[in-house]
């Protein structure tokens, strides 16, 4: 929007003035972005028309027109001992190893509360039981309980009023 003033006289006047091509916008308070009026035509009628390829399918069909040659040539680099190639090829052929937790005892009782088993988590960490990241997981896990315990106990509560209510 374009605000305008013009003096005239002691009385300064302000008006708001939309150029022709945003006749009918309505910005959105709720998001601040702007928000046409249900049936306006858009701004750009023609759109882009179907079938048109952009660059970035034009370059993804170049390469993919040399791919075996490409990949012939790293392969080559590979055999002949080009580490960073080897590097390239194996990243692609062979995933790399994630890492597995290993089993873990120690103790933990299930029916105390759950701050006390986090205590008995910290401990186990302490005693060289439980390495830290395995740690760091199972009270991870211990605070999605507590999560979904209190959103079983909020449910129940809302049940046990809207009862109250009828």
């Amino acid at each position: 929007m374009i605000a305008t003033s013009s003096n005239q006289g002691h009385h300064a006047m302000s008006e708001t003035v939309q150029p022709d091509w945003m006749q009918g916008f309505v910005p959105n308070p709720q998001r601040g972005n702007p928000k046409w009026r249900k049936g306006m035509e858009s701004p750009c009628k023609s759109g882009r028309p179907p079938g048109i390829v952009d660059r970035r399918m034009k370059v993804t069909k170049a390469l993919m027109d040399d791919a075996p040659a490409v990949a012939r040539v790293v392969i080559d680099a590979a055999l002949a001992g080009d580490m960073q190639a080897a590097n390239i090829l194996m990243s692609r052929v062979a995933p790399p190893i994630k890492v597995q937790a290993e089993r873990v005892e120690f103790e933990l009782s299930p029916d105390a509360p759950l701050a006390a088993q986090a205590q008995q988590i910290v401990a186990a960490i302490a005693a060289g039981k439980v390495d830290p990241d395995t740690g760091r997981t199972l009270i991870a896990s211990l605070h999605a309980v507590a999560d979904i315990r209190a959103t079983e106990e909020l449910e129940h509560r809302i049940i046990m009023l809207e009862a109250k209510q009828v």
